[in-house]
């Protein structure tokens, strides 16, 4: 039985730093989105395009998954008559998770 509860201390300190490397990675991608997304709407560099990445991270919390990401993403830049796909959304967003990782594993 201690065996057993050994393991499991060897174990959580690892799945802990991973799970928080995992919440970076997700935090910074949808900071990369936001800001790609800023430069479409025409937003200036710097704070503006900033404030505007903080925004698309924050959407993130209204529920599971990317679809509150992408959909914010894709209704502000409906809202400036910019269409593009929810397939061409989620590829860029695929981008920034992957320069997020390699951000963060140079960090």
């Amino acid at each position: 039985m201690m065996k057993g509860f050994e393991d499991r201390n060897g174990f959580e300190p690892g799945f802990q730093r991973d799970q928080g490397l995992a919440f970076r990675i997700i935090a910074r991608r949808n900071r990369l989105f936001g800001l790609w997304a800023a430069e479409r709407l025409g937003l200036p560099a710097g704070e503006a395009a900033d404030d505007y990445a903080i925004a698309v991270a924050a959407a993130d919390f209204e529920m599971p998954g990317d679809d509150d990401v992408v959909g914010k993403v894709r209704s502000d830049l409906a809202d400036k008559g910019i269409a593009l796909t929810e397939a061409e959304l989620r590829a860029e967003l695929s981008r920034a998770a992957a320069e997020a990782r390699t951000q963060l594993s140079q960090s």
